[in-house]
């Protein structure tokens, strides 16, 4: 069901301090994995990309440490420029290095659903849509101090996909945006797994993606579950890998039922498969 991808390791020397970088050519929506050794006398504080900055974290091994490079769908493609702040012996530093991005091959589909979910002209539809919207970016952009997982992400269920992470979304033949997750045939009533521990961030109805599942893996690190009929799971409860949490629907904006299942990282949609065989082949290896 993956499609796999090899990731070898390239090691850039910045003044005698290694640091790994996971990939360092991919795609916008794609996500990239640095590491830093552990070094006497050094602090790490973040790395940078243009004005957003992310967290760097002790590894599950607790060996090294990390940061989860998030490139939006939106990001245009070129050489990028990032900065790893830190401290040596108490002194400021700042290491410059690249990633190199490029459009995806992402291809286009069109979707035929009621006009009152493309572009709802109700007022108080308008409001709530609003709401719902600052409300999902302000969860996201939460950064929990703490890693829930230790162990590989898995499927929230086994199926066929029907659609790809990154398709140019045409909704009763405008276009409206691009397919922010991966989907799932999922006939209602579907049983539907958490991808990892972690603790529900949010369960509710909302306009646009319907019965709705949030679980915060910790570190900036969410996955997402709609369009589901029921909930088997109540906000900040701890759920463990595959748990039951709830059953698919076809709630929302929808043609008919199926599971979309995304992933957001330091506030970012980002393909979630490339994701989860980025973090469970460099973060989250099996350990003896």
């Amino acid at each position: 069901m993956f499609r796999f991808l090899l990731f070898a390791f390239c090691t850039l020397s910045l003044a005698a301090l290694p640091l790994q970088v996971s990939k360092k050519t991919l795609a916008n929506g794609e996500t990239t994995l640095l590491l830093l050794p552990k070094e006497k006398g050094v602090a790490y504080e973040k790395v940078c990309y243009k004005k957003e900055c992310f967290e760097i974290f002790l590894t599950p091994s607790k060996q090294s440490y990390y940061a989860l490079i998030p490139f939006s769908y939106y990001d245009k493609a070129g050489n990028k420029e990032l900065v790893l702040r830190y401290k040596e012996e108490s002194q400021e530093k700042k290491e410059p290095f690249f990633i190199k991005l490029h459009y995806g091959n992402y291809k286009k589909e069109s979707i035929h659903v009621s006009s009152k979910k493309v572009n709802p002209k109700s007022p108080e539809v308008k409001k709530r849509t609003a709401r719902e919207y600052k409300e999902a970016i302000a969860l996201y952009n939460r950064v929990t101090p703490k890693l829930y997982i230790d162990k590989p992400f898995i499927l929230p269920l086994e199926s066929a996909i029907t659609s790809d992470f990154g398709k140019a979304r045409v909704y009763n033949g405008s276009l409206k945006g691009y397919h922010s997750g991966t989907d799932f045939r999922a006939p209602v009533g579907t049983p539907v797994l958490a991808s990892n521990d972690g603790v529900v961030a949010y369960v509710g109805d909302r306009f646009y993606s319907g019965g709705t599942i949030i679980i915060d893996h910790g570190e900036g690190i969410y996955s997402c579950y709609f369009h589901m009929s029921k909930y088997d799971v109540e906000k900040g409860e701890r759920v463990q890998r595959g748990e039951v949490i709830g059953l698919s629907g076809k709630s929302g904006r929808v043609t008919g039922p199926h599971l979309h299942f995304a992933m957001r990282v330091h506030g970012v949609q980002v393909n979630p498969l490339q994701f989860i065989e980025l973090t469970n082949k460099e973060l989250l290896k099996e350990r003896d």
